[in-house]
Order: structure tokens, then C-alpha cells, then sequence
């Protein structure tokens, strides 16, 4: 049997999970060998995964995209590269279901750039192509014998059918252009150092929070599992011994149902499975079985050493003793993550030198290579996260801003004009945002009166504006939390006032008394359309400001007359931090977003009374009454918030809100 003596090797996507092992061991074990790692430091990635390698005299790093034809070609000329190990790519399944381009562009126009580039240069002696075992599609549940190497490719998700393309990209210009081409396709790996939206360091973070563990359909679905160190052993055997034109199943015979790995889990933290695990809707396509036939790989040499025991015990005791190496993962353990693709990535543990380069090397006395480091990269223990705001003029625009900075969040105001598409291409480019916020519309000047006599101002914003918006965010694979209104019902004989029967997310509009609200319920159905929204019903905003104008308190206390209707409302002091969290734990579709239950403005003006001014007094006029000096109808119903408080079991009632987060911090009366 032949080996192969690599001497200069580039790794793309080494902090992420799989490569990481794979650098750390050939640094460690191969001090002859120079290993080049090469990553973007996307949101799945973390520098600290190469902290073992990161002193050593064979190693440096270079923050890039494997996208970047111009880098990729400098890399492997300045660094004499002649061995690639290809790791890079967006490997999530769930995520490919809401951002499929994104998978495109990662993993097949990625390679192809790859691919080109080993052919202009022509000094590559070693290309090996990582995949994956889903590539082969789902496999019969009776089969006794795996997919083997030459088994027909038959991919059911976005993600494994890019990684599919890719695989004909490699295998073409293997015999195209004859560039030495190795693929591998393996099946799950678990163990340190991995994001915590694949299953196991999920169910293992979750369990730490003592929080339920969710298991897609009935988890029935069988994976097989192998240590990452086997892995990276695997990929060792298969760089010297792995022979050209050639392709490698990485897999293991020892399956296991998806209820039985929760189990297990359960068993060494003493939980009880039947309170801890939870069952969620299934994914849109979930492969029953994977099944591969690893003798060609073992007839080279490599065999799996780690039982399962011992595995998960490593990697649980892994994750107890580094609770924070990835920071906050609160939407990665959600039961269907979206976790948004960030461009510029996320520098975990990135560490600057003083001329701005991303490149960090365990040689001091090499050349350095200046890459131009990311305007957005996070040094270490920043926020992951940065928010493009629209709004800036606006009450909750404004609101946001202050809280993002209360929280350590980057963020910027949008400067284009919502109906200006070019405008919105250009601060999307410019911020290279992971989420943005719609809080920009129009409400009138000074209420929804002005939008009678100004309808196409109304329609240019509230509609044609947001659709624009939204349409900029999902072609750019971000998700948009918009802000919208509840002012789009009204009491009738189905929810009639005082019930308690508040109107549900999946109702349809039943108040046209306004244009403002005709605008507003137009641009929610077609945002319908949009699976990147999530839109917030806030009604009738209040906040602990009482000098705001805009609050619904300072209104009211200064009307000569007001009706008295009980009404759903929004306390912004406890919500728009929810709303934030909604962003990170990448929520979508319409939420009724107002404190639970119903408050009439009497009720508040009691407690106007009560806690500012015992001296306050109003007189009440009937609907018929106002309507004479009003030019618009106004909304007056009860939003049903049970499923935002399912998701925040600590949202408070309206009344107990309204005293927490606004009367008390305002009190100027005696207790």
C-alpha cells in the first residue's frame, strides 16, 4: 500500500467542529507538516476549538472565505500548499430549509472556487473532499448491508443536495483537469468543541438548563454515531494511505433511534425520560435511516476505538466544564433552530495583531500574511449578534437602540427609505447585519386622522415599503421582526367585550374603520408569504416615559374626555426586550404582542390617580360621543397572548405590568 507525505496542507473550515480535531492532531502529531487553517468564523465556528495548535511553529491562521477566488489563490501560492483538506460548509439541515441559497453558495460555489483555483495553480497533490453520508439519500430500515462508495447518490434536503453538487464538481475536475481528488462521506459525529444545534451537545445543554429535551416526530429515526477523535483519525488514515480518484465511506455499524441517544442522556444525568423529553412537530423531511458499509476505509487500516459509553460521557463532562465556550446559544436549542448565516462571520475567541490582520500564526518569525480583517468581526466574548434598525425617528426605533446598547449589542440605524430598494441594498451591505427591525411606518401626525387625507404616503410606507424590506431580508437570508399593530380587530358577537375571548394569531382582520388599520392588515397577509418575518401585533404602546407624547398614558391623562373600553396593550418596558430575545431565538410568523389580559382607560387613570396625581380628574364620553370629533374609527378589541406567554412564561398580566414597569418607577405619592 502506497502513502502519500503531504508538506504543506490548508484547512478550510478548521474552527469549526470536525476540522478543529482534525487540525489540532496533525499539528500535534505532524511537527514537519505545516498546517494553514482557513475560515470565515461563521456563526458555527470558534477560534478557541485551535487553541491547542494555536503556539505551535506549523500552524497559522487566516480568516477568509473559501468564496474569495483572490485569497484562495494567494494562500496557496504565498503558503506552498499542496495538500487541501476540505471542511467548509454550512452543514445543518434544519437551517437549509429556511436558507437554502445560503447552503448554494457555501458548499458548492465555495468548492468550485476551491476547484479552480487547484487548477490554475496546478501544484495540488491532495484534494480531499469531505462530505457527508446523507448524500445517499434515506436507507431501507430492513437493510442489512450499508450504502457503499459506489451506491447511487439520492439527496431529500437542501443540504445534502449541495453537498451532492459539490461532490460532481469534485469528481468532474478530477477527471477533467486530473486534480488528485479524495471524497469522504461520514456519518454523525459528536464530541467537544461542537455548536450546540446539532442533537447531542443540544439534548446535553438543554438537560444542563433543566429544560426538556425535543425530539422530532416520534424518534424513530436511527443515526449512527462516531467520536470525533476517530474521525479525525479516519481523515489521518485517509490523507496518507487514501488513494486517488477514490471515495471513503467514514461510518460505524452501531445505530441507535434518536429516543434512545435522549435516553441515555437522561440516564447519566438522572433524569426521568418521561418528564424530560418532549415531542415537536417533525422536520418537513426527516430521513428515517443511514446506513454505510466502512470495510473499503477499514481495509486501509482505521477502525473505531470509542464506545458510545465512554463517548458521551467525554463529551458531557466536555460541556459541564466549558458552559460558555460558545457564548449565548439560546436559539440553537430551540426544538427547529433557524440559525441565521452571518456574513463576515462571528470572531469567537479572535484575537487582532496590531496592523488589523485576522491571521494569527504559531511561527513569529514567518512573513505575515495581512488579510483584512472583517468591519464587523466581534472580538472575544462580544455579542454574536448585530441589529439593523429602521425607525431611528420613531418611538420604538428609538426605544430599541437604547436597549441594544444596554445589552452590549451592536447596531446601526438603516438610512435607506423603506420604499427605495437600492437604499436597502446598500445599508444591508454596508451594517452586514444578522437580524433587522422594522419599527419604521406610518401612524399619522398627529394620530391616524392624517392618514385619511394622505393615503398614498400611507400605502408608499406601511405596505409597498415593508414588502421591501422584507423582500431585501429573505434574499439576503435574514430574518426581519416587524413591527405591526393589533389595531386591526374589533369586538364583535365571536369575541364580544368583557368575555375574555381575545383574537388569536390565525384570525382574519375584522376592523376597516381606518385606513391606517386597512393598511396594516393588507401588508400582515402578504407578509404571510415571507417564512423570514415575524411580525409583532403591539397595541395602544405604553411605557414608563410619562413626558412621551406618544404613550398612551400621556395621551389620555391630557384628553379632556375619554371612553372608557377595555383593551389589549403593549408595555414596551417588558416587551421590547422580549422582543429582542424573539430575534436571537429566530421566531417567525405573528405573535399578539400585548401583556396578557384586558386594561379600560378608567382602570389606568385610577392608577394615574392612585400613584402620580391623587389631584387627577376625567370625565368619560361614549363611542357615539367621540366619534364627532374624531375623522377615523378607532380599534377596541382583546388580543389572545397565550402563545407568546407559552414562549415567556414570565410575561405579566397587563395590571400587574402596568404597575411594575411604569406606575411604581414613577410613583409621587406616598406608598
Amino acid at each position: 500500500m502506497s502513502t502519500y507525505t503531504p508538506k504543506n496542507i490548508l484547512i478550510t473550515g478548521a474552527a469549526g467542529f470536525i476540522a478543529s480535531h482534525v487540525a489540532n492532531r496533525l499539528v500535534r502529531s505532524y511537527p514537519d507538516y505545516k498546517i494553514v487553517v482557513l475560515d470565515k468564523l461563521d456563526y458555527c465556528s470558534n477560534l478557541k476549538n485551535l487553541n491547542p495548535s494555536r503556539s505551535s511553529p506549523n500552524f497559522k491562521f487566516v480568516k477568509g472565505d473559501i468564496g474569495s477566488a483572490d485569497l484562495v489563490n494567494y494562500l496557496l501560492i504565498t503558503e506552498s500548499i499542496d495538500t487541501i483538506m476540505h471542511f467548509a460548509a454550512q452543514t445543518h439541515v434544519d437551517n437549509s430549509f429556511g436558507n437554502s441559497f445560503e447552503f448554494t453558495k457555501n458548499n458548492i460555489y465555495g468548492t468550485h472556487v476551491l476547484l479552480e483555483a487547484c487548477k490554475v495553480t496546478g501544484q495540488i497533490r491532495r484534494f480531499i473532499h469531505v462530505s457527508t453520508d446523507e448524500v445517499y439519500g434515506e436507507t431501507d430500515e430492513d437493510a442489512v448491508v450499508g450504502n457503499h462508495e459506489a451506491s447511487q447518490l439520492l439527496p431529500t434536503n437542501p443540504y445534502s443536495a449541495t453537498k451532492a453538487g459539490a461532490e460532481m464538481l469534485v469528481m468532474a475536475y478530477g477527471r477533467s483537469y486530473g486534480l488528485p481528488v479524495i471524497t469522504t462521506r461520514g456519518n454523525n459525529v459528536y464530541g467537544p468543541n461542537q455548536f450546540p444545534e446539532k442533537l447531542i451537545p443540544k439534548f446535553i445543554n438543554l438537560a444542563m438548563r433543566g429544560k426538556p429535551l425535543p425530539i422530532h416526530g416520534d424518534g424513530s429515526n436511527v443515526r449512527s454515531y462516531l467520536y470525533c477523535e476517530d474521525v479525525a483519525e479516519a481523515f489521518e488514515v485517509v490523507l496518507h494511505r487514501g488513494e486517488v480518484g477514490h471515495v471513503y465511506n467514514i461510518g460505524t455499524k452501531k445505530e441507535r433511534r434518536v429516543i434512545d441517544v435522549a435516553k441515555d442522556l437522561c440516564k447519566l444525568f438522572n433524569k426521568d425520560p418521561d418528564a424530560s423529553i418532549q415531542f415537536v412537530e417533525n422536520r418537513p423531511f426527516n430521513d428515517q435511516r443511514y446506513f454505510l458499509d466502512d470495510q473499503k476505509l477499514k481495509n486501509l487500516g482505521w477502525s473505531e476505538r470509542t464506545t458510545w459509553e465512554e463517548g458521551l460521557k467525554k463529551t458531557m463532562d466536555w460541556y459541564i466544564s466549558n458552559p460558555d465556550w460558545w457564548g449565548d446559544v439560546s436559539g440553537a436549542l430551540l426544538p427547529h433552530p433557524r440559525m441565521l448565516m452571518m456574513p463576515g462571520g462571528v470572531e469567537r475567541g479572535a484575537e487582532k495583531d496590531d496592523s488589523g490582520s485576522s491571521e494569527c500564526s504559531g511561527n513569529s518569525n514567518q512573513t505575515r500574511m495581512v488579510v483584512p480583517a472583517s468591519k464587523i468581526g466581534n472580538p472575544p466574548n462580544k455579542s454574536p449578534y448585530k441589529f439593523l434598525i429602521y425607525g431611528r425617528t420613531g418611538w420604538i426605533g428609538g426605544l430599541l437602540g437604547k436597549l441594544c446598547e444596554k445589552q452590549g449589542i451592536p447596531y446601526e440605524y438603516g438610512r435607506g427609505r423603506l420604499q427605495d430598494r437600492s437604499q436597502l441594498l446598500a445599508d444591508i451591505h454596508a451594517v452586514k447585519p444578522t437580524h433587522v427591525f422594522n419599527a419604521a411606518g406610518v401612524t399619522g401626525r398627529p394620530n391616524v386622522d392624517w392618514c385619511e387625507s394622505h393615503k398614498t404616503e400611507t400605502i408608499r410606507t406601511n405596505v409597498a415599503g415593508t414588502l421591501n424590506l422584507a423582500d431585501v431580508c429573505k434574499e439576503h437570508g435574514l430574518l426581519m421582526m416587524n413591527f405591526a399593530t393589533g389595531c386591526i380587530f374589533e369586538y364583535d358577537a365571536a369575541h364580544p367585550e368583557g368575555s375574555g375571548i381575545g383574537f388569536k394569531e390565525e384570525d382574519m382582520p375584522n376592523f376597516a374603520g381606518s385606513f391606517y388599520s386597512k393598511t396594516k392588515a393588507m401588508v400582515e397577509e402578504l407578509l404571510k408569504e415571507y417564512e423570514n418575518v415575524c411580525t409583532l401585533r403591539v397595541r395602544m404602546p405604553i411605557s414608563s416615559d410619562l413626558s412621551n407624547p406618544r404613550n398612551f398614558i400621556t395621551k389620555i391623562s391630557r384628553y379632556n374626555k375619554v371612553v372608557n373600553i377595555p383593551n389589549s396593550m403593549t408595555i414596551l418596558d417588558e416587551l421590547l426586550p422580549i422582543s429582542i430575545e424573539m430575534a436571537k431565538r429566530n421566531l417567525r410568523g405573528i405573535w399578539n404582542f400585548t401583556n396578557p389580559g384586558v386594561v379600560s382607560h378608567n382602570e389606568i387613570l385610577e392608577m394615574y390617580k392612585k400613584y402620580i396625581n391623587p389631584e387627577f380628574t376625567w370625565a368619560n364620553f361614549t363611542l357615539e360621543e367621540q366619534a364627532k370629533v374624531i375623522v377615523a374609527a378607532r380599534s377596541n378589541n382583546e388580543m389572545d397572548a397565550s402563545k407568546l406567554k407559552k414562549e415567556f412564561p414570565e410575561l405579566l398580566p397587563i395590571k400587574e405590568s402596568l404597575v411594575k414597569y411604569v406606575f411604581e418607577p414613577n410613583r409621587k405619592t406616598a406608598a
